[in-house]
């Protein structure tokens, strides 16, 4: 148990944290109405009904509340400083390899002293760790809220930045992305997960083709049963396992992770709790999961089967040439890595981590219960130590890490996503939807959408259509996304290069948004008309 004790005062120090910013003294909220029962502690970012209202069109409105508030634009700043560090962290990955190589040469040209520790550890190259860090796309946004905090400081006080983060943000999402990549990862999970999805591979004979078409069609759709982020945790794995590790080509590499992405996005759209940016406005426009089967799923569906069968026609030869490596690999001589072994997992123990599994789902929205779920799942790993891997902790912490600051960042935005959403029309808001998703994760836009009131069932649908379209762009325009990253980053010499990404993904989106834009949707009971006072039109600025 003594290496079970780290894992969980790990998993413990967001409760201590929680409860020890509740108990302390803080000040009154700044903003103590804002609505059904809602506050806002901090100074900022300014509520966006607390500005005047602005005449003229979006630019007038993000003008007029630069004006009010300089905080924003320093914001805004920050945040898209940040943006460009992670096109720079390639280059940054390749800062810390060089300076790595010149450290080891002088290791090499040194003399080792005769009284050296067998034990030692070796001498660590400062910059080349350094610039490691920095090359991190999961750190880069948590390296840009010192930034974040010093004009926070300067504008407000140190007491905002602390009750901005400490009781207006929420980090729920965040810790669930953690834990659930942790389960999703298990041996029992995975080796459960493939087993399922050799069904489908298997009536390609079990080629890297048959696979890579099986997991880019399947896993995504299991995505809307057992959420997005644990959807990519399984097809990032076994990507990796029966894809990746037979050294695709760099363009057919990118292709299938910008394949993934996008699947990924739209392939939790069957029901209403799995996709973070549908569960953002379920509750509150009513959207339940026969509406979500009606208006979406059916058509992310034939989305997914168009762009997976447009690129498998597309690099069908590319994938064929695969199969020798993985022949070769399969019949090489040795005992083999020791987590990659095929000896079989007792159901009992992979029907816990299914159980497991389906009480994080159902926990979503309580951190204590999940985390809690989640201390008993670990004492479980190690009372069945000889049926599991190593339960690896850092990749998911690296990318709860992330999701936390753009957290942070993003709700620092709304003074000019809002407007921006409210001065399209219909007919242009699904494009708008798209394009924002690739600078700011989909579900801060569509969250913005569900503050709208009097937005039209159109204007709803456009925008979550628009999110979930886009959602495949870049790492931060799904939260699943690091994840993904996260996983198959080892596969991609110097890591994976946004703009390569992007272009990976474009073809995928543009599929699944025609399917969103020009598949008409299943006729629904039609809402109730909403008073003539509460109407407004969205396609001008508040």
């Amino acid at each position: 148990m003594a290496r079970f004790f780290p894992v969980l005062m790990i998993c413990l120090l967001p409760l201590f944290f929680q409860s020890a910013m509740a108990a302390a003294h803080h000040p009154d909220p700044a903003y103590p109405d804002l609505g059904g029962g809602m506050s806002q502690y901090a100074a900022f970012p300014r509520p966006l009904p607390t500005y005047p209202a602005v005449d003229g069109g979006a630019w007038e409105v993000i003008k007029a509340r630069a004006a009010a508030e300089p905080f924003n634009v320093a914001a805004t700043v920050i945040f898209v400083l940040a943006i460009i560090h992670t096109f720079a962290c390639g280059w940054f990955t390749r800062l810390a390899h060089r300076f790595e190589h010149l450290h080891q040469e002088e290791l090499k040209s040194r003399e080792a002293p005769d009284d050296e520790h067998p034990d030692a550890v070796p001498e660590v190259s400062f910059l080349g760790t350094l610039f490691h860090f920095l090359g991190e796309v999961e750190a880069v946004f948590g390296l840009w809220m010192i930034a974040l905090v010093a004009a926070a400081t300067h504008y407000y006080s140190w007491t905002d930045f602390k009750m901005y983060v400490g009781q207006d943000c929420q980090f729920t999402e965040p810790l669930f992305v953690v834990v659930i990549m942790a389960i999703a990862a298990s041996r029992p999970v995975l080796r459960f997960a493939e087993w399922v999805l050799s069904l489908a591979a298997g009536l390609g004979k079990g080629s890297p083709a048959a696979w890579w078409l099986s997991v880019l069609t399947v896993a995504p759709v299991l995505g809307s049963f057992i959420t997005e982020p644990a959807a990519m945790t399984i097809g990032a794995l076994l990507l990796g396992k029966r894809f990746y590790a037979c050294h695709p080509s760099p363009r057919l590499a990118y292709a299938t992770l910008g394949l993934l992405f996008v699947n990924i996005s739209v392939g939790g759209t069957l029901t209403s709790f799995a996709a973070p940016p549908v569960l953002m406005v379920a509750g509150k426009w009513g959207w339940d999961t026969p509406f979500m089967m009606a208006q979406f799923g059916w058509k992310s569906l034939i989305g997914i089967g168009l762009a997976s069968a447009g690129y498998w026609l597309v690099f069908r030869k590319d994938l064929a040439s695969l199969s020798a490596p993985l022949a070769n690999r399969t019949a090489s001589a040795g005992p083999g890595n020791w987590e990659d072994r095929e000896t079989p997992v007792p159901w009992w123990v992979t029907a816990t981590h299914l159980a497991f599994l389906g009480w994080t789902v159902y926990a979503t929205h309580y951190p204590v219960l999940f985390i809690g779920g989640f201390l008993f799942f670990m004492a479980f790993v190690m009372a069945t130590l000889h049926h599991q891997n190593t339960i690896a902790l850092r990749g998911p912490m690296l990318v709860g890490f992330f999701l936390a600051g753009l957290v942070v960042h993003g709700g620092c935005q709304a003074w000019w996503i809002e407007p921006v959403i409210l001065g399209l029309h219909d007919k242009t808001l699904m494009f708008g939807a798209t394009v924002l998703t690739a600078f700011n994760d989909n579900a801060a836009i569509t969250y913005l959408a569900s503050q709208v009131a009097g937005i039209s069932p159109e204007a709803k649908y456009a925008v979550v259509a628009g999110a979930v379209a886009g959602g495949g762009l870049t790492v931060i325009a799904n939260a699943p996304n690091p994840a993904g990253q996260s996983l198959l980053g080892k596969f991609f010499k110097d890591g994976i290069s946004p703009l390569r990404l992007a272009l990976g993904a474009l073809v995928p989106t543009l599929v699944v948004y025609l399917c969103l834009m020009l598949l008409p949707g299943i006729p629904a009971k039609p809402e109730p008309p909403q008073p003539a006072e509460e109407r407004i039109d969205h396609t001008t600025a508040p």
